[in-house]
C-alpha cells in the first residue's frame, strides 16, 4: 500500500488553498471585478472576442460569462470546489516530485 510522504501532503493542502485564495485575486487582476469588466483589461479583450463571434453579444454560459459571475459575485461552491481539486492536484504533483527527488539524492 502506497502512503503519501509528508511533502506530498503539504503540497495537497498548499496547492488547494492558495488555489482557493488566490482565485480572486486573479479574477480581478483579469479584469472581472463586482463593478464589471475593466476596460483595457484580458477581460475586456475577451468579451470584445466573444462578442464578435458570436454575432455581437455574450452568450449567457460562455466562459466569460461564467468568469464575470464569479468575478462579481464570488465562487459557487462548487466552483470552490472544483478549485481546490485541481490546486490540491498540482500540489500533490509537485509534493510528490520533491519526495522523489529527495529519495534519488540520498
Amino acid at each position: 500500500m502506497w502512503i503519501p510522504n509528508a511533502a506530498t501532503i503539504i503540497g495537497v493542502t498548499a496547492g488547494a488553498a492558495g488555489a482557493v485564495a488566490l482565485t480572486p485575486l486573479a479574477l480581478s487582476m483579469a479584469g472581472f471585478s463586482a463593478a464589471g469588466i475593466a476596460a483595457g483589461s484580458v477581460g475586456a479583450g475577451m468579451m470584445s472576442s466573444a462578442a464578435v463571434a458570436s454575432g455581437g453579444g455574450v452568450a449567457a454560459g460562455s466562459l466569460v460569462a461564467v468568469l464575470q459571475s464569479a468575478g462579481a459575485a464570488g465562487l459557487s461552491a462548487a466552483a470552490t470546489a472544483g478549485v481546490a481539486s485541481v490546486g490540491g492536484a498540482a500540489g500533490g504533483l509537485f509534493g510528490g516530485a520533491v519526495g522523489l527527488l529527495k529519495r534519488m539524492r540520498r
